[in-house]
């Protein structure tokens, strides 16, 4: 196994503007994204929200996760569609 060297520099970047942009960029025209021809979507994909979970709960959620290689949000992601689908099944 190889050690790490400490205080060791990262090397110069010396060939990083091989071609020139600024002829094809016109700064009076800024570019839109309907001028690329794509969309935002109309609502986000994901919304942000907090939730107050006891912490008991959230340390046995995040065991779990780590047991099964998956981050903890993405584990109570799981739950929760998992949880809605069995109540949608069980009210139909």
């Amino acid at each position: 196994m190889k050690k790490k060297r400490k205080g060791r520099e990262a090397e110069p970047i010396s060939d990083y503007d091989r071609l020139d942009t600024s002829t094809i960029i016109d700064p009076s025209r800024p570019l839109r994204f309907e001028n690329l021809g794509l969309k935002l979507p109309a609502t986000q994909p994901t919304q942000v929200i907090s939730i107050r979970l006891p912490s008991e709960l959230l340390n046995e959620i995040k065991a779990i996760g780590s047991q099964k290689d998956i981050p903890y949000q993405a584990l109570i992601k799981l739950f929760l569609s998992e949880s809605v689908a069995d109540m949608k099944k069980r009210s139909a």
